[in-house]
C-alpha cells in the first residue's frame, strides 16, 4: 500500500496578460483538494513524448483538471463562435495521459475540462455551447471567477444506483456548475452516471473495475465544507493506495 500516492496534474498555459512571459499554471483547488485526501500532488508542465511517458509512468495516478474549450477538430466538428480559442498543446498532452492512463490501468479522475479531454480521447463528441445548441437546457454556466459562487450548489445531478460514482456520493448529489460545453456522445469506452435534470451528462465512468472515473462539476471548490465532495478524492486516493 502507497502512504502519500503522487498524482499528476497537467498544468495549463497562461499568457495573462499578454505582456507577460507564459507561464504553466494551475489552480490551487485541485492541489489541495488532493492533499486533503492524503495524496502528493505533482504539477506536470505539459512535456511531450518520452519526456511525458517518463513523467506518466512515476506517477501512481493521473487528475486531468479544468479549462477552456478543446479544439472541436479534435471530435471533427467546426469551431462554433462561442468556442474558446484552443491550447492545442495541452489538448495533446492530456489526450495522451488519458489513453495511456487507460491503456496501463493507472487510476484516472477527470474534472470539468478533463471529463470532455478523456470521452473526446476515445471518440466521444462534446457539445459546444449548451445554450445554442439544447432546447430548454437549465443554467449551466455561471461567472467562472465568482469564488463565492463556486462554492455553492446550482442544480443537483442525479447518479447510476448501480455505478462507482453512486457508491462514492450516493444516487443524488448537489453540485456547482461552470461549463457551457458537455458531452455529447459518450465514448464506447465509458458509460454515462450521472445527469442534470435537463438530460445534460455530469458523469462517466469506465465498464471495469479501474478508476476512470470524471465528473462535469467543479468539487475542488466544495471539498473544504462538503463532506460528500471530499468524499470522491478520497476515494480516488484510497483507491490509488491499495493498487499501489
Amino acid at each position: 500500500m502507497i502512504e502519500k500516492p503522487l498524482i499528476g496534474i497537467p498544468c495549463f498555459q497562461d499568457t495573462f496578460p499578454p505582456q507577460q512571459r507564459p507561464r504553466f499554471v494551475t489552480y490551487h483547488g485541485y492541489v489541495k483538494a488532493l492533499e486533503a485526501a492524503g495524496a502528493v500532488p505533482v504539477l506536470l508542465p505539459l512535456p511531450t513524448g518520452e519526456a511525458l511517458e517518463t513523467a506518466r509512468s512515476r506517477l501512481d495516478a493521473i487528475m486531468l483538471v479544468g479549462g477552456d474549450d478543446m479544439n472541436p477538430a479534435r471530435y471533427g466538428q467546426e469551431r462554433h463562435p462561442k468556442s474558446e480559442p484552443p491550447d492545442d498543446l495541452r489538448d495533446e498532452v492530456e489526450i495522451t495521459l488519458a489513453r495511456r492512463a487507460i491503456e496501463t490501468h493507472q487510476p484516472l479522475l477527470a474534472i470539468c475540462r478533463g471529463m470532455q479531454v478523456l470521452n473526446v480521447a476515445f471518440g466521444g463528441t462534446l457539445i459546444q455551447h449548451i445554450g445554442d445548441q439544447v432546447p430548454g437546457a437549465i443554467q449551466h454556466e455561471f461567472n467562472y471567477d465568482d469564488y463565492h459562487r463556486r462554492q455553492e450548489i446550482t442544480h443537483t445531478v442525479e447518479i447510476v444506483p448501480d455505478s462507482r460514482l453512486a457508491s462514492i456520493l450516493g444516487t443524488q448529489a448537489g453540485v456547482n456548475s461552470f461549463h457551457h460545453q458537455a458531452v455529447a456522445k459518450v465514448a464506447e469506452a465509458f458509460r454515462p452516471v450521472a445527469c442534470a435534470p435537463d438530460g445534460i451528462v455530469e458523469g462517466i465512468e469506465g465498464h471495469n473495475e479501474h478508476f476512470a472515473l470524471g465528473v462535469q462539476w467543479h468539487p475542488e471548490d466544495m471539498f473544504h465544507a462538503n463532506a460528500q465532495m471530499l468524499s470522491l478524492f478520497q476515494a480516488f486516493v484510497d483507491f490509488v493506495r491499495r493498487v499501489g
